[in-house]
């Protein structure tokens, strides 16, 4: 094994590890620092976490220099991350991205909108992506700073549409649709999409006149396997209960231990969907713009399926 493979397994290696622990150690170490001489730091710091309580639905708290660490192109070249655009977009213009299928950890959303490895301001100039996750990740003392210098923001309506209204132009939301619940559904060769009855971004997008862009990911569900959930099964009504009351998932999923499968995902961002803004939007307004929304989407995997290895029977299954 080459000096280059063994730096490509440790990047995603600190990635998992700190996307599924660094929190916890994070509030751990502020609470024993608490007990130790140094515990006017964690008042300090106390202090500082209520001060900036809300920056994670501001906007965030971006740092390039962060987002272009080289560890984030050994990280790329681990599966390896490719992002492919079909036209232009407009920086004057904002834009909600919204990004299928959610997988396992939404590895390549975070590696092509959170850093700048896939190379997305070469790819779509004037325009800075906003990754937005769950608010819980903001939680966690220290580990939250970090994170919001990748540009990712709370998931929550204000959050969403602080970016696409409040925040200028040339901003993109990418917001990952399907949530906790797809989560769930995550399992390699299957395109199962929780968006059905998803219509929150719908109704933000039509608020602030941010254009919809669908985006896929062709392999992302391919990178860890799950232990068997089909629904109806005590597991997955388990998760489902889980979910509801953690409002984290948690899918029992393996790869190379707890690294995912190295395996090529290609991310296609497709073109926008122009939106007509109003404040109020109604029932109708939202139903009439999320069915052409799916359709889109429909378009777009049909449309690019066969260039990364999708049988031409295989279809979206929507729920």
């Amino acid at each position: 094994m080459g000096a280059k493979r063994l730096l490509e397994i440790f990047a995603v290696t600190q990635w998992v590890c700190s996307f599924l622990f660094l929190g916890f150690f994070c509030l751990g170490f502020m609470i024993y620092l608490g007990f130790t001489r140094l515990w006017p730091l964690t008042l300090v710091y106390l202090a500082w976490y209520l001060y900036d309580r809300l920056s994670p639905h501001k906007g965030g708290r971006r740092v390039e220099a962060i987002r272009r660490w080289k560890v984030w192109e050994h990280f790329r070249d681990y599966f390896p991350l490719k992002l492919v655009k079909t036209c232009d977009l407009d920086p004057h213009k904002n834009y909600l991205f919204a990004c299928h299928p959610h997988g396992v950890l939404s590895v390549s959303h975070f590696g092509n909108f959170a850093t700048e490895a896939t190379g997305f301001s070469k790819l779509f100039p004037g325009i800075d992506p906003h990754l937005i996750v769950l608010d819980g990740q903001f939680q966690f003392p220290l580990y939250r700073d970090y994170f919001m210098t990748t540009g990712s923001c709370g998931c929550n309506k204000n959050s969403l549409e602080y970016i696409l209204k409040s925040k200028g132009q040339g901003n993109a939301a990418c917001l990952i649709v399907g949530g906790a619940l797809e989560t769930l559904a995550a399992h390699p060769g299957h395109f199962n999409l929780n968006l059905n009855k998803k219509k929150g971004f719908i109704k933000s997008a039509i608020r602030t006149g941010a254009s919809i862009v669908p985006v896929f990911s062709f392999g992302e569900n391919d990178l860890y396997n799950q232990v068997p959930n089909p629904i109806g099964s005590r597991l997955r009504h388990f998760q489902i209960v889980a979910t509801a009351y953690f409002c984290v998932p948690p899918p029992l999923f393996y790869g190379r231990g707890i690294l995912p499968y190295s395996k090529p995902v290609t991310t296609v961002v497709g073109p926008p969907i122009e939106v007509n803004q109003n404040d109020t939007p109604t029932s109708e307004e939202i139903n009439e713009l999320h069915t052409r929304y799916v359709a889109a989407l429909i378009d777009l995997f049909e449309t690019h399926k066969h260039k990364y290895g999708v049988a031409e029977g295989t279809h979206l299954n929507l729920f």
